[in-house]
């Protein structure tokens, strides 16, 4: 399969950058997007050429690492997979792929398509967590929660925090994100606690640094995790019940 491929080039955060034109004679159609940059880069080191850099780590869609646009698109051209997952085998012979980084200002571009996405780790510091008491764990049927209630947590557990739900949206919003978070943390018996402070400083944090929800949907529909757009309705919910119940719980 031959393609040509413009992917981005940059040396760093304050670096002009551009696209760069390579065009590939032997792609295979079940290579992944991430496989198709390997066997680009394996062709640069050979001639003594810059590689492209890009983040990978476990290539099986549950790490949350990979994360680019192609053509536009977070992740690739097929819906709700990571970069990781994406193959060429709906791709034509001889068609054009733009690859380049997530585009969002809460991402800046750390080198070609590595981008800093502490932002999303910014919003889970102001509450992503649970408070217990220190000691022996408590048997497992001291806390109580029905099989429905779990599966639905677990749902918006899902999540792997990869930012396709920002590089989407037109207002670089991360209210999927965000949402996901706070239906899971709600709904768990550990951490009530801090429901309520959770979801203001979470939902602080959120608007502090990200846009507001463009309420089309785009963030749902590259979600590699398939977390709802109903997730997105958790930032209100949760703000809301902490605003009129007055209480850290």
């Amino acid at each position: 399969m031959k393609l040509h491929l413009e992917i981005w080039r940059q040396a760093g955060p304050y670096s002009e950058g551009h696209f760069e034109s390579i065009n590939v004679d032997d792609a295979v159609s079940q290579m992944s997007v991430l496989e198709l940059l390997d066997h680009v880069n394996n062709g640069l080191i050979e001639e003594g050429k810059e590689p492209f850099a890009f983040a990978s780590d476990c290539r099986e869609g549950i790490c949350g690492t990979c994360g680019l646009m192609v053509n536009g698109r977070p992740h690739g051209l097929e819906k709700n997979q990571p970069a990781c997952q994406q193959r060429l085998v709906n791709v034509a012979d001889g068609s054009t792929l733009k690859i380049e980084p997530f585009r969002s200002a809460a991402f800046p571009v750390i080198k070609d398509m590595i981008v800093d996405r502490s932002a999303l780790d910014r919003v889970m510091q102001q509450g992503g967590y649970v408070s217990i008491n220190a000691g022996t764990a408590p048997d497992a049927d001291t806390l109580h929660m029905d099989h429905k209630t779990a599966e639905f947590a677990l749902d918006h557990a899902a999540c792997i925090g990869c930012g396709a739900c920002v590089a989407a949206c037109p207002n670089g919003a991360a209210h999927l994100f965000t949402g996901a978070k706070l239906v899971h943390l709600s709904l768990m018996p550990l951490g009530k606690e801090e429901r309520g402070r959770r979801a203001r400083d979470m939902v602080d944090q959120l608007e502090t640094t990200f846009g507001h929800c463009s309420l089309y949907g785009e963030c749902a529909d590259v979600c590699p995790a398939g977390i709802p757009l109903t997730a997105v309705a958790a930032i209100n919910k949760e703000r809301a019940r902490a605003f009129f119940s007055n209480k850290d719980h």
